[in-house]
């Protein structure tokens, strides 16, 4: 399915390699996005607290993946000037918008995972 030309690239076509839509889809079909943002439908949280939701993520990962959801105006990160310094990171209304469609592929996955062949302890 294409659509209305993205910043003069052409028509949407995620099936291009020239489209941009590529870049967020890799963003989002990307585990740890996908969980980072559902970590923050609850509302804003520290880092520490994404970190011990989403269990098996590194801090360095998890730091490149809070950046790369910022830069794309999935999520804010807000520092308050404390000492020790406070920094929060919030959904913006774009990353609520995401949080449907990963949601329902989160949800799907639990409901199926044992329909998978290869479905058996974590990774």
């Amino acid at each position: 399915m294409t659509s209305a030309p993205v910043d003069g690239c052409g028509p949407r076509d995620v099936y291009s390699a020239a489209c941009p839509c590529r870049d967020m889809l890799d963003l989002l079909a990307n585990k740890w996005s996908a969980l980072a943002l559902g970590a923050l439908e609850n509302g804003p949280q520290r880092f520490g607290a994404i970190r011990t939701r989403l269990q098996g993520v590194s801090p360095k990962v998890l730091t490149h993946t809070l950046r790369r959801l910022e830069e794309h105006g999935l999520v804010d990160r807000t520092v308050y000037p404390s000492v020790p310094l406070h920094v929060e990171y919030s959904l913006t209304p774009l990353g609520r918008d995401a949080c449907g469609p990963l949601a329902l592929l989160r949800g799907w996955v639990e409901e199926n995972i044992d329909r998978f062949p290869t479905a058996t302890a974590p990774h």
